[in-house]
């Protein structure tokens, strides 16, 4: 059975899923899909091709799926795609795709807080958090288990590499690695999330790795194809280090020092 409140506004042409609530005041408007037992809190404004998993839960006033805030933007088509079991706090925005890639992308069981930005073109992986005020510019990638600290600025096209811990106020200019640590003022990175390791259950020698993995990229005074190489050579065995590797191969950005 869909809960739909008497004061809210639901496009015909939605699709809502088993046990799908729909808050007062909230506003679904266009062909949004919205999987079994998700919850559309008070205020909330779904707009467009909007596509949200089962178990979500959207609070009051964010919204999802408007135009790109992108002089280039066209209205062409384009949507955005939320995985299951993701929240999204008070006054959240996600903007939909646009030709550059057709979509943006929120993975599963993330968390959104309050007045996070997502903007058009980003992927975010699985479990992803974005703390409070963290604002995502457009084309970013994050990767699965990422944490975003809050009233931090990410740059367009920059990328966030899986169990990387951004700290809160920071300004990510460039592509920071996988499983780093950074910290602000100016904002750098200064080692292996170690904690977010061991809390995840990576074991000691994986930990290990991947501080010799940093020691090589940040501490050798060596360019990007170096590090690849001596990474390669040393620990290219190692499937954590082989994720910074393939990670090192794809920046266009560079990573952030």
């Amino acid at each position: 059975m869909v809960d739909i409140h008497k004061t809210a506004i639901v496009d015909r042409r939605a699709e809502l899923g088993e046990g799908v609530v729909v808050g007062p005041y909230a506003i679904i408007d266009g062909p949004a899909v919205i999987g079994a037992g998700t919850a559309v809190g008070p205020h909330a404004v779904l707009e467009g091709a909007v596509a949200l998993g089962e178990r979500c839960r959207v609070f009051s006033h964010a919204v999802l799926g408007t135009i790109p805030q992108d002089l280039k933007f066209e209205g062409e088509e384009s949507d955005l795609t939320i995985g299951s079991g993701t929240t999204i706090r008070e006054f959240v925005t996600i903007n939909r795709g646009t030709k550059a890639l057709g979509t943006t992308r929120v993975g599963n069981n993330c968390l959104l807080m309050a007045y996070s930005h997502v903007a058009h073109d980003c992927v975010l992986g699985d479990d992803v958090i974005l703390a409070n005020c963290a604002t995502v510019a457009g084309h970013v990638e994050i990767g699965d288990f990422a944490f975003v600290g809050g009233l931090t600025a990410v740059h367009q096209f920059s990328r966030i590499g899986k169990y990387a811990y951004i700290g809160g106020m920071s300004r990510v200019s460039q592509d920071v690695i996988p499983y780093a640590l950074t910290a602000s003022d100016p904002t750098r990175v200064v080692g292996i999330n170690v904690i977010g390791l061991q809390r995840r259950g990576f074991p000691p020698e994986v930990r290990a790795a991947l501080k010799r993995a940093y020691h090589i990229i940040y501490r050798e005074d060596l360019n990007t194809a170096q590090a690849v190489e001596k990474l390669e050579a040393e620990l290219g065995q190692v499937a954590e280090a082989r994720d910074v590797i393939d990670f090192l191969k794809r920046t266009e950005r560079g990573i952030l020092k």
